[in-house]
């Protein structure tokens, strides 16, 4: 149950701080980010401790993939299908379809950083309540 608890938390972590990021440096955001947002940091905070030997340069770099591929795949379903109009990258260099570009792709990659040490704090945190549990009383 700890662990179930430890995801959902995450998930709205990182929906909440998506969010945040968005509004900071646009103004606004959108409900789909929350949803982009607390798929992107469940999914790095699981890779994360998947691969925790690997160096943070690797980490990095596969979470700039998942966050690209996240954006991209709710880009299409609420921009191009939906028609919401959410973000348009089309002026961007490098742009796929508008709803990714390579200069993102960088942000995300320096993101996730800061995204790998907050995975960690929030699994130490789960992890002591689960050692806790597990001393008697």
């Amino acid at each position: 149950m700890i662990r179930q608890t430890e995801y959902v938390c995450v998930f709205l972590v990182g929906g909440a701080v998506y969010n945040l990021i968005e509004v900071l440096f646009r103004g606004y955001t959108h409900w789909s980010m929350t949803i982009a947002g607390g798929v992107c940091f469940l999914v790095i905070h699981l890779l994360n401790h998947g691969i925790r030997r690997k160096g943070i340069f690797l980490r990095c770099l596969i979470g700039s993939a998942v966050i690209t591929s996240v954006e991209f795949t709710v880009g299409v379903v609420v921009n191009l299908v939906l028609d919401l109009n959410v973000w348009d990258y089309s002026n961007m260099y490098g742009n796929i379809l508008g709803q990714i570009c390579p200069l993102f792709s960088l942000a995300w990659f320096l993101i996730t950083c800061p995204a790998c040490i907050l995975s960690n704090l929030i699994r130490r945190f789960f992890d002591s309540i689960e050692q806790q549990e597990k001393i008697p009383t």
